[in-house]
């Protein structure tokens, strides 16, 4: 900052005056410096600076967010039981971490020995099922949440097991007459502006359909991602993932997903900022 005579600064969060007992400030001549030391969510907010030099003002507003791994997901109820399949639903966390929940991580135990084992993860839906379970064999199931700060430290479990009952029926499957399934590309799901903050890993989720299975790639600023090791790509069931390891603010852009099969392609993107830790 600069002025003549020198400039009066004020801070405000929130439209409040901020607890200097809480958070630090430090004005000089030329500059202010805000320091938050040991940052906690409740800090986030929109943070106002005001200069002003006799009857002459001018604004500046930080907005700054908090984040931190959220809470784990709320109610896992196993819905349905048949063969050797379970269904399971559950509700998204009460706390996310003050960032988006980009997926859920599903695990599975033997009642007799209940050893955890994950059977699913970074997958986008309240409800799964879980297939090819040993027949015979009791299971609990747990669910973790995530975000772009990683997995809920704990994880909700089912109150319930289910069994795999042996219950020697013979299942015939119904012939059905041929039908064409084929389908040019459609995303689903779309790409979500996202931010990150520099040094913890990011992800960019969507979801497409098609038969053939489309073809995906990724680009960034209109550019083909090829062989980086800074990004690694997912395909699992239709949803498409992007993880770009511990950005920089450099990574930040314009992400494209572009699925491509026989019968044409389809594209979604959105844009990346990539904050500094602060």
């Amino acid at each position: 900052l600069q002025g003549k005579p020198r400039a009066k600064v004020s801070w405000q969060k929130n439209g409040s005056a901020i607890d200097k007992n809480d958070i630090n400030i430090r004005n000089t001549e030329n500059d202010t410096i805000i320091f938050i030391r040991k940052a906690e969510r409740g800090h986030s907010g929109e943070y106002d600076m005001k200069v002003e030099v006799e009857n002459l003002v001018d604004k500046a507003t930080i907005d700054i967010q908090i984040v931190d791994r959220p809470g784990p997901p709320e109610l896992v109820t196993i819905e349905d039981v048949w063969g050797e399949n379970v269904n399971l639903s559950w509700k998204p966390p009460k706390d996310d971490g003050n960032a988006a929940i980009t997926g859920y991580t599903i695990q599975k135990a033997d009642k007799k020995s209940m050893e955890w084992f994950t059977v699913i993860e970074h997958y986008h839906r309240t409800s799964a099922t879980i297939n090819e379970l040993v027949i015979g064999n009791e299971y609990y199931f747990r669910v973790f949440a995530e975000n772009m700060c990683g997995l809920s430290e704990d994880a909700t479990m089912t109150k319930e097991s289910a069994l795999i009952a042996k219950d020697g029926k013979v299942y015939k499957y119904p012939v059905y007459d041929d039908f064409d399934f084929s389908e040019r590309p459609l995303f689903t799901q779309p790409l979500v502006n996202t931010f990150a903050v520099a040094g913890y890993n990011a992800t960019l989720n969507c979801s497409v359909r098609g038969n053939p299975k489309p073809k995906i790639t990724w680009m960034k600023n209109k550019v083909l991602i090829m062989n980086d090791p800074r990004y690694r790509m997912f395909s699992n069931q239709g949803v498409c993932t992007l993880e770009i390891r511990k950005p920089s603010p450099y990574d930040g852009g314009t992400y494209t997903c572009r699925a491509v099969n026989e019968l044409g392609e389809a594209e979604v993107d959105c844009k990346l900022e990539v904050r500094g830790k602060g």
